[in-house]
């Protein structure tokens, strides 16, 4: 996995970080160890780390903004 992946979802992450477990904020720290290392992310901990990232980062429903965005009838 890429570098900048890796910064990609340590930032984003770092936005939910008061929202983690005890276990989740302690291998989220070890991630920012490892990220201020310079150290690229194994396949097991990449994994992982976007498991986290997808648990804590939900899609908006844009559907629900439909109705203020009216198409004109042609």
């Amino acid at each position: 996995m890429s570098f900048r992946e890796q910064q990609k979802y340590i930032e984003a992450l770092k936005k939910f970080e008061r929202n983690f477990d005890r276990k989740e904020t302690e291998e989220f720290k070890m991630f920012l160890k490892r990220y201020k290392d310079d150290e690229d992310f194994d396949t097991l901990s990449m994994k992982r780390l976007k498991e986290l990232y997808d648990k804590c980062n939900k899609p908006v429903d844009k559907s629900k903004y439909d109705s203020f965005f009216k198409k004109k009838d042609e």
